[in-house]
């Protein structure tokens, strides 16, 4: 499908997008309302975690923005929770700034994090990106499983297998996979990732995607430290070979 017909229907799909906010700050909660509404989105909205997961499982909304400090249940809770039922993008906030945190989100499944204070701009634009890139990798998951010597990527069932037997991985650790053997023998940089895997030109800290790459080399590879598929090119970046 040409890549201008691509973008024209998810200019049009971007319409009917339905986003979850889970957020017990009321001022915040109204500000990200407005604004999201003003943008053309269907928002429903969340003041605790039990009250996020029957939404989630009621409404499925296209992309999830959840708080991390919630009354009832945590942010993480909800995620890990949502996570084991469902695919949707989530975008967690935290007010913390410290690092654990931010890998903690990451690794029970969310996609993207932000710290607050943030810029409304900013989270805008990455609704934007991660509803656009949940869109192309639904449109492109028709086609044969890809193949890199003993792991098997298939994009339709979202699966993952290594010699035969199913690699569980987060929503992430899989689209970044994917990406890496659609594209096998490249090497891309961090900022590179970031933008085609993550979906926007990521600015800030780029060791997300050195976090990722470890966590896949612990599921995908006999030998995590001396790894013999995804390859590290110093100065460079990363390349998915076998």
């Amino acid at each position: 499908m040409p890549s201008y017909l691509i973008h024209s229907i998810l200019g049009l799909m971007a319409r009917n997008n339905r986003i979850l906010v889970v957020e017990d700050d009321r001022n915040l909660l109204d500000t990200l309302n407005y604004n999201l509404n003003k943008e053309g989105y269907t928002v429903t909205v969340a003041l605790d975690g039990a009250q996020a997961i029957e939404l989630a499982r009621r409404e499925k909304p296209d992309l999830i923005i959840l708080d991390i400090m919630l009354p009832k249940m945590s942010g993480f809770e909800v995620c890990r929770i949502l996570r084991k039922e469902m695919t949707v993008p989530i975008l967690i906030l935290t007010a913390k700034a410290e690092e654990t945190d931010k890998i903690v989100g990451l690794e029970i499944g969310a996609d993207d994090y932000m710290t607050k204070p943030f810029s409304l701009r900013e989270l805008l634009a990455r609704v934007r990106a991660m509803l656009r890139r949940a869109k192309m990798v639904a449109m492109q998951s028709e086609g044969a499983p890809l193949k890199v010597g003993d792991i098997e990527v298939d994009i339709a069932r979202h699966l993952v297998t290594l010699s035969g037997e199913r690699v569980e991985l987060t929503p992430k650790e899989f689209d970044l996979l994917a990406f890496l053997a659609r594209n096998r023998g490249l090497v891309f940089s961090r900022e590179q990732l970031l933008e085609k895997v993550w979906g926007y030109d990521y600015a800030g800290d780029t060791r997300t995607v050195d976090v990722h790459i470890r966590w896949l080399r612990q599921k995908i590879e006999p030998d995590p430290d001396q790894p013999k598929h995804l390859i590290t090119v110093r100065g460079t970046g990363y390349k998915l070979e076998g």
